[in-house]
C-alpha cells in the first residue's frame, strides 16, 4: 500500500488528509491527496478568527494562483471549510532553510546564491501587486535538488495580518517597522531577505536599531558584500534598497566579482605548479647530461 493509499483522517473539500506535518506558520498543514486531479498536496487550515474578512483572504489566496516562479511555492486552490480557511498548494520534497544552515554559517556563494532565488521570487510578487511578510529560514524551503523556494502561501495571508501589541503576529523576520506596528511595503521584504542572507553568514538574526558588518564575524565575507547586506537591513526602509529586484541586481554583481577572483586563484596555482615542474624538468636534464659526460670520459 503506496502512502497516498492511506486511510484520510480527514477531509476537505475534495482534499484526503493524510497527515499531519510539522511546519512553520499558523494553523494546521496536512499532506493531503487531491482527489480530483490526482496528485499530493499540502493543505494548510488557518485556525478560527485568524483574519476578520475570510472572503478577502480567500480572494487573495486565489489571486496569488496566477503567479508562477521556479523559486515560489504554487498555490493550487483556497476556500472555507466548516468556518475555517483553507489554502493548498504544491507538496514539496525537501526541507527548510534553517535545516540547510546547520547550525553554522553558509558557504558565502551559497548563500548569496539562494538569496537572489529568494529576492527574485519576492519580486515577482511584488510586480503582481503582493507584499510578503512571511520570510523566515523556517518557511523557505530547500528543494531535493538544492534550490530555494519561498511559501506563496504567505502572500496570501500577509493582508489579513494582524498586529497584537506593536508585534507582528505571524512568526518571521519582520522588519523594524513592522515590529513597530507599522504598515510595511516592499522595503519591508527587502529587510526580511537581507535578515535571512545576514543570519546565513554570521549565525546572527541582525539588531533593529543597527547590524555590524558581517566581515566582522565571518572573514570569507568581502567588504562589498558587507556593503549590499547593511544596506538590505538598514533600520530606516528609505536608507535601504527600495526594491528586491535592486537587491538582488546587487548581490549578483557581488558574487559575480566573488567568482572572477574565485577562478583566478587556481589559474595562478597552476601557473606556479607548471613553472616548478619545469624548472625541475630542467634540471634533471642537466643533471643527465653530466652524468652521461662524465661516464664517456
Amino acid at each position: 500500500m503506496t502512502q497516498d493509499a492511506l486511510a484520510p483522517i480527514g477531509v476537505i473539500a475534495h482534499y484526503n488528509l493524510l497527515e499531519k506535518i510539522d511546519a512553520a506558520g499558523p494553523g494546521d498543514l496536512y499532506r493531503a491527496r487531491d482527489t480530483r486531479h490526482g496528485r499530493t498536496v499540502a493543505v494548510r487550515l488557518l485556525p478560527a478568527g485568524f483574519t476578520g474578512d475570510q472572503t478577502a483572504l480567500v480572494g487573495n489566496a486565489r489571486a496569488v494562483q496566477v503567479l508562477s516562479h521556479p523559486n515560489a511555492i504554487t498555490v493550487f486552490d483556497s476556500g472555507t471549510h466548516d468556518g475555517q480557511v483553507y489554502v493548498v498548494f504544491e507538496f514539496l520534497k525537501g526541507r527548510s532553510l534553517r535545516s540547510e544552515m546547520a547550525g553554522r554559517p553558509v558557504n558565502v556563494r551559497r548563500a548569496v546564491d539562494m538569496t537572489i532565488q529568494i529576492a527574485d521570487a519576492v519580486a515577482e510578487a511584488h510586480a503582481a501587486g503582493f507584499l510578503h511578510g512571511g520570510l523566515s529560514p523556517e518557511t523557505v524551503v530547500i528543494t531535493a535538488k538544492g534550490n530555494a523556494k519561498i511559501p506563496a502561501f504567505h502572500l496570501a495571508v500577509h493582508s489579513g495580518l494582524r498586529h497584537e501589541g506593536g508585534q507582528a503576529r505571524l512568526d518571521d523576520y519582520v522588519s523594524p517597522e513592522e515590529a513597530r506596528g507599522e504598515a510595511p511595503d516592499e522595503r519591508s521584504d527587502v529587510y526580511s531577505a537581507g535578515a535571512i542572507l545576514y543570519e546565513m553568514l554570521t549565525m546572527r538574526r541582525p539588531m533593529h536599531r543597527g547590524a555590524s558588518a558581517p566581515s566582522a564575524s565571518n572573514a570569507a565575507v568581502s567588504k562589498e558584500l558587507d556593503a549590499v547586506v547593511l544596506r538590505a537591513v538598514s533600520p530606516n526602509r528609505d536608507s535601504r534598497y527600495q526594491s528586491v529586484a535592486t537587491f538582488a541586481a546587487d548581490l549578483r554583481s557581488v558574487g559575480s566579482a566573488a567568482e572572477d577572483t574565485a577562478d583566478e586563484a587556481p589559474a595562478a596555482s597552476s601557473t606556479t605548479i607548471g613553472g616548478v615542474a619545469l624548472t625541475t624538468f630542467a634540471i634533471l636534464a642537466v643533471v643527465a647530461a653530466i652524468l652521461w659526460w662524465v661516464t664517456r670520459s
